[in-house]
């Protein structure tokens, strides 16, 4: 491991929700000390007075492999999460086939390792297949390292086999994590129902569908007390039931998505299949309660959700395209819009981006501390781009802010000290 001092740096500490002008020490892949502004060495990296801050830890990232390298390998989603920005990627299961065995755990293990230039952590499948019909073998797939565990969006509408899993999931003090979209009522929809949808004339969903399968999770979490973590909190009226279980005591937490973040049902407006996401856009009400409600720290994470499909799944009617967008290299730029339009300050932001998700996985990183892992992202957040989906380094190209004026640049980024990712 080779040692850097990073000078003249903005500091965005999400643990004591600071930013200050100071420089870092790193030594054999971690941070060995934190110094004030002016101290210096022959060999430092000036900053330039731009943030350095703790590298964006993404809970729910799709990686193709195996089964459908077409769209994204590890190679490729590597490559992009070290250029947003991303040192921890935490995939999900939804492969094909799905990681439901150690065997194929392996495998995933395997790949990443030799093809990823960041963190990879894979989250196992609750049950086999995805089915929601038989327990996966958690205990073995914990042993094998799974960091979590989910169906991904295949809800099991089954309350004892989902209540059995959660009851044996507490057992090993392992993480769940759950989709919150009730699949009766979602079946075929593709956006949020109200005037919008009706004037498009696209088969809609009420965003009570998201209500109904939080308070379905919500009762079986706290008649088992298993560690639970939402996916996705999309709609405003899904907030007071997270609200009444936080405040009863519930292990539960919530992330939301940077697109339901920062794009709304409108944005649909042509048919452009590129902002068809699962769950659909909402409108402008649900995007500014979600904002405010991670402001507040009721929503603990944000996380890209990232969703690679190829041109020919989006080639359809919007009706019958895939759900989905890359989001690794975006996560950032999008992210700051909440700052940028004063929603929330770059610290919180950091904490929902970064350090819980490093509490939820109880990892070290997450923080600026010494001791922790020096794994960094060196970013400008005023700096403005137009975004050209063809220069992604993401092999599927699916992103809603293709042409959008972002602003906000990743100009390094490291990974346990090492350089992985230079914009200059």
């Amino acid at each position: 491991m080779s040692n850097l001092f990073l000078t003249n740096a903005r500091l965005i500490d999400p643990e004591a929700g600071s930013e200050t002008l100071g420089a870092l020490r790193i030594i054999d892949g971690k941070i060995a000390e934190i110094l004030p502004a002016g101290f210096t060495a022959p060999d430092a990296i000036d900053c330039g007075g731009k943030c350095l801050a703790p590298g964006i830890i993404d809970i729910g990232v799709k990686v193709c492999e195996p089964g459908e390298r077409h769209k994204e390998s590890f190679r490729t989603a590597g490559n992009a999460a070290a250029a947003g920005g991303v040192t921890t990627m935490v995939i999900r299961p939804d492969t094909l086939p799905a990681i439901d065995s150690p065997e194929v755990l392996e495998f995933v293990h395997r790949r990443a390792v030799d093809k990823a230039r960041v963190n990879v952590l894979p989250m196992a499948t609750l049950t086999k297949g995805r089915e929601g019909r038989e327990m996966a073998e958690i205990g073995f797939l914990q042993d094998a390292g799974a960091v979590a565990f989910s169906d991904a969006d295949s809800v099991i509408t089954d309350n004892k086999i989902f209540g059995r899993c959660l009851t044996y999931a507490r057992g090993l003090n392992a993480l769940v994590i759950g989709h919150v979209q009730e699949p009766t009522l979602s079946r075929g929809a593709c956006a949020t129902s109200g005037p919008f949808a009706s004037k498009l004339g696209l088969p809609a969903v009420s965003p009570m569908a998201e209500r109904i399968q939080l308070e379905r999770d919500l009762a079986l979490i706290e008649m088992t007390r298993t560690r639970y973590h939402i996916d996705q909190i999309s709609t405003a009226c899904a907030l007071p039931a997270l609200e009444r279980a936080k405040a009863a005591g519930l292990p539960v937490t919530a992330g939301a998505s940077v697109h339901h973040l920062t794009l709304n049902e409108l944005d649909v407006e042509g048919y452009r299949t590129f902002f068809k996401v699962k769950p659909p856009l909402r409108n402008e009400t649900d995007r500014v309660a979600i904002g405010q409600a991670v402001a507040s720290g009721l929503i603990d994470i944000i996380s890209s959700m990232h969703t690679p499909q190829d041109e020919e799944s989006k080639r359809l009617p919007f009706e019958e395209a895939a759900s989905g967008a890359v989001a690794l290299e975006t996560l950032l730029p999008a992210a700051l819009r909440l700052v940028h339009s004063g929603v929330i300050e770059l610290p919180l932001l950091w904490r929902a981006l970064s350090l819980n998700p490093a509490k939820l996985l109880g990892l070290k990183s997450g923080r600026l501390t010494a001791g922790a892992p020096a794994d960094l992202v060196l970013f400008d957040p005023h700096r403005p781009f137009v975004l050209n989906r063809f220069e992604l380094q993401s092999r599927s190209k699916n992103t809603p802010f293709d042409g959008h004026r972002m602003q906000g640049m990743v100009l390094k980024t490291f990974v346990k000290g090492q350089l992985v990712h230079s914009r200059d």
